[in-house]
């Protein structure tokens, strides 16, 4: 069994909105204290359903072709912000290897020199 502190007797126009997480566990005393108690229960409740903003998650689960609808244009949207970004992140790397290859490095030259004959050979084999 757990024990709460009860609140000092303070009138509900002197009360904060600050916290105090000691004053959590207390019980209110007065008729008039827990009905205070209660109804800033209530508004904190109705205040965080209004940020997770559950009404329109119910009404978009009661209009399936809407919800349909959504998740295509964001499937959409998804695919191509990837492919964008893919072809960003591509174009960088054939970039920077162009510059390795002008360099002449010897290994690294010697690499991309491979990569660059087996790309030409595949397209030299593939004429559709």
């Amino acid at each position: 069994m757990i024990r709460r502190k009860r609140k000092p007797n303070v009138s509900p126009e002197k009360t904060t909105e600050v916290e105090d997480p000691a004053q959590l566990n207390t019980m209110p005393e007065t008729p008039e204290e827990q009905m205070n108690e209660m109804y800033r229960l209530t508004l904190k409740w109705t205040q965080q359903l209004e940020r997770s903003r559950i009404a329109q998650y119910t009404e978009l689960l009661n209009r399936p072709w809407r919800l349909i609808w959504l998740n295509i244009l964001s499937g959409t949207a998804r695919g191509v912000g990837i492919a964008i970004g893919f072809t960003f992140f591509a174009a960088t790397i054939i970039y920077v290897l162009q510059v390795l290859g002008a360099l002449n490095l010897p290994i690294i030259g010697d690499y991309i020199a491979d990569i660059v004959r087996i790309v030409q050979r595949q397209l030299e084999l593939n004429t559709y």
